[in-house]
């Protein structure tokens, strides 16, 4: 019996990474590209496009990029579990917080699965598009992809496909990572679920904790007698990432009498009230002081523009195909490739044998050698 022959490498902290996922890929040419994927999407080029990624990583053509996702016998359901167990692994037990936030990227015409006339949120209005339902981790600053799932206008279902809304695609992400054992110690959401009884349901049935964007319109059913109630301003300290600071102003709004949900404003100028940097949030955290709930809000519009940054990046949206299995895959390997740059750059990414490859000096010693 003649042995596989052993797979080109490509850069040290690729190889190491994309190990663990070798035994899924029944084909070595299979694997070389899922490793040349990974390395393309990190080059510094503009799309990423497979022609592009197939001169950037010194092929011939992209030949054997476009058997990969097109034809190449491997399951993206054994990629993207092992994906995630890679993910357990790394927190050991420790609790994230959810990101659940839409995206949606523009698109021509209407031969790509489930393209049509929608709202673009990277747009912010109605245009023809492809739009996914998407859920990040966060931890002590780390950002990593957990599940996405693409949403199926009415209009554009195949023959088996059953319509599901957003909020229901959001309650299966939920459910799953639940039954996969993720811990949870928070959830932020965007104001497209506010209203969604399904959407409250599942937090409820799980009992977690989540501060979600609402509507400046919001309503809350009350009886006659009773009235909005706005309480004074608190400030607070609001604290990004990078150590730096602001103050920044919240008060209560007060549907009635209180409730279990309790309903905030956040600001940067409680005198003007700038839209673009006025909130309205409903959570049940309770209990919490302003500056847990400002701070944690914070949050969800620094990860959806680092979000936005690291798919335009990766290549998110440079799909040059119209069958929904193969966008799934390509999806599913910019995910890959966003988890691995996240643990490359952190503190959770220290295996027992770890080398000296993985450290942060030596890595970009070896990106600054590296053609791109």
């Amino acid at each position: 019996m003649t042995q596989p022959r052993i797979p080109n490498t490509t850069v040290s902290f690729i190889d190491n990474y994309c190990t663990v996922y070798q035994k899924f890929f029944p084909e070595v040419k299979s694997y070389e590209a899922f490793k040349q994927l990974h390395l393309g999407m990190t080059a510094e080029i503009k799309r990423k496009t497979l022609p592009a990624i197939a001169k950037a990583v010194g092929l011939i053509n992209e030949e054997s990029l476009v058997y990969f996702l097109t034809e190449s016998p491997w399951s993206i359901e054994e990629i993207r579990k092992q994906r995630l167990e890679i993910i357990l692994q790394k927190l050991g037990g420790k609790e994230i917080v959810l990101i659940l936030d839409e995206t949606g990227d523009k698109k021509k015409g209407k031969t790509t699965d489930y393209v049509d006339r929608q709202y673009i949120g990277n747009l912010g209005k109605i245009e023809n598009g492809i739009v996914s339902v998407n859920a990040y981790g966060i931890w002590q600053g780390i950002t990593f992809p957990l599940l996405f799932k693409v949403y199926k206008p009415k209009k554009r279902l195949k023959e088996n496909d059953i319509y599901k809304t957003k909020t229901q695609l959001v309650a299966e992400i939920i459910t799953e990572l639940q039954e996969m054992g993720l811990k949870l110690e928070l959830v932020l959401a965007d104001s497209l679920y506010e209203e969604s009884e399904t959407f409250l349901s599942i937090l409820n049935q799980y009992k977690l904790p989540f501060i979600m964007a609402i509507r400046s319109n919001h309503a809350v059913l009350m009886p006659n007698e009773q009235r909005v109630k706005v309480n004074k301003w608190k400030e607070f300290e609001r604290i990004f990432t990078n150590s730096k600071s602001t103050n920044c102003y919240m008060r209560e709004i007060i549907f009635g009498k209180r409730r279990n949900w309790r309903y905030w404003q956040i600001t940067t100028d409680k005198n003007n009230l700038p839209d673009n940097s006025t909130w309205y949030v409903m959570t049940n955290l309770s209990d919490a002081p302003p500056s847990v709930i400002g701070n944690n809000y914070g949050l969800m519009t620094w990860i959806e523009y680092g979000f936005k940054q690291y798919k335009n990046q990766l290549g998110w949206a440079d799909f040059r195909c119209t069958d929904y299995h193969q966008i799934e895959r390509w999806w599913e390997i910019v995910s890959s490739a966003f988890l691995m740059i996240s643990l490359q750059f952190s503190g959770i990414n220290q295996p027992e044998n770890t080398s000296n490859d993985y450290s942060d000096k030596n890595l970009l010693l070896k990106l600054r050698q590296h053609p791109w």
